[in-house]
């Protein structure tokens, strides 16, 4: 009985610290970037798209390891039970698995541009995981200048960009526009994660968007952050820049107002808004999945 007691609250606390369904971000840069890759060439490499997903998934684990890392250094996590930091009790451990993380991930891309003697996706990864590191990285820290979300949509898009040239090994104009959607869905994700947390913030110096802004100013900047999506969707099916089939987008919008709807009614109390960053994750998802199978069934 009290072993139950006691276990049961650190899986939980693991749970959170671990975020599983936050690996979806992962998932979907790759899906759309070789759906439309697949679309255009009507050739799929399942090996490179295994590994690139793998090591996607790494990069993120990485990405969330080492953000409790360096979190801690400044002590703006010190309210946060599920810091991976605090779960371990051992900082060198958590960044050692961390780094270990980024290291395997980087030999995926570095063998897929061996594979096919071409050194852009390592290059597009690489640049792309450097940018990364500035967000909660030392000495660059941009996060805590706000700039977030803007290299959020950098990174993301790259990654969308450089999954399509994994299987096409050419650019494509569908594949920078598409690039556009997912960064924007990721970025949300990114926002929306901080609207609960703005004391911690303010203490530990943090000057994220939500702070700027203020919580009542950020909610209503919610609806239009997401709705662009669906509107850049629909403009480049006009400009023909996607195929009809992609305004399948539209049937994820239902998910899309209940967040925006959510973090307008409960954008001023942390307990009840602190989820809307996993409603923006299946949102983003949802979103992700649609925009490659209208791809595929073009």
């Amino acid at each position: 009985m009290t072993t139950s007691i006691i276990e049961q609250p650190n899986k939980k606390l693991w749970l959170a610290a671990i975020k599983p369904p936050m690996y979806t971000v992962a998932v979907i840069p790759i899906w759309v970037g070789s759906a439309i890759g697949f679309a255009q060439t009507k050739i799929l490499n399942l090996q490179i798209f295994a590994v690139f997903l793998t090591s996607a998934i790494l990069f993120i684990a990485w990405m969330n390891v080492s953000n409790d890392v360096f979190d801690d250094d400044t002590g703006i996590d010190q309210n946060k039970a599920h810091s991976v930091v605090k779960l371990t009790g051992n900082k060198s451990l958590t960044f050692l698995i961390a780094n270990l993380c980024l290291i395997t991930g980087v030999l995926g891309v570095s063998l897929i541009s061996w594979w096919q003697r071409d050194i852009t996706v390592m290059a597009l990864v690489l640049v792309a995981s450097a940018i990364a590191y500035t967000y909660q990285g030392p000495p660059f820290r941009l996060g805590y200048q706000g700039l977030g979300e803007i290299i959020c949509l950098i990174c993301f898009s790259m990654v969308v960009v450089a999954a399509y040239y994994s299987q096409a090994q050419a650019w494509s104009v569908a594949s920078f526009a598409a690039a556009i959607i997912v960064a924007i869905a990721t970025s949300l994700i990114l926002f929306c994660s901080h609207i609960h947390q703005v004391e911690d913030d303010l203490v530990a110096g943090k000057r994220s968007p939500i702070v700027r802004l203020g919580t009542k100013k950020a909610s209503q900047i919610v609806p239009w952050f997401g709705g662009s999506i669906y509107a850049l969707t629909a403009l480049f099916v006009l400009l023909q820049i996607f195929p009809v089939a992609t305004l399948l987008v539209f049937l994820s919008l239902p998910l899309a107002i209940k967040l925006f709807r959510h973090v307008h009614n409960y954008h001023d109390q942390p307990a009840k808004v602190s989820n809307s960053k996993f409603m923006a994750v299946g949102m983003h998802f949802a979103m992700g999945l649609l925009l490659g199978i209208g791809f595929l069934i073009n």
